[in-house]
């Protein structure tokens, strides 16, 4: 299973702050915009997203079908093959992308611990 690009998307109090904080890392905005309260940071191959009043806790996301500049890449693994391979294993899903559908889509699912994981294609 090919989940593609890895991100943790981090549910923060203050978008700036957090920014100042993730650059003393060396992390640098690439995305997001602070008037809709999220920002994308990299450093090297590390993405982290900030979201501030977005959702109430971290979430570790993949986005199918990007690299981690994301850039569409040529052959790809369908969300939507992705959530069979997942359900015929056994796994609980809590959204659930459109069988039908094609294109931008996302599932999520809860760990044993209670940490959501998003599965978030953006690309056709």
């Amino acid at each position: 299973m090919q989940l593609g690009v890895f991100s943790i998307s981090l549910a923060v109090k203050d978008l700036d702050r957090s920014r100042a904080f993730y650059e003393k890392f060396g992390f640098e905005v690439f995305g997001g915009d602070p008037a809709h309260h999220y920002l994308m940071m990299r450093n090297g191959d590390q993405i982290i997203g900030l979201f501030q009043g977005m959702f109430d806790r971290n979430i570790l996301t993949f986005n199918p079908g990007w690299n981690a500049n994301c850039e569409t890449l040529d052959g790809f693994e369908d969300v939507r093959e992705i959530q069979r391979q997942l359900e015929a294993a056994g796994v609980e899903l809590i959204e659930r992308v459109d069988e039908g559908g094609a294109g931008p889509g996302h599932l999520t699912a809860i760990d044993p611990d209670g940490n959501p994981i998003l599965i978030d294609q953006h690309v056709g």
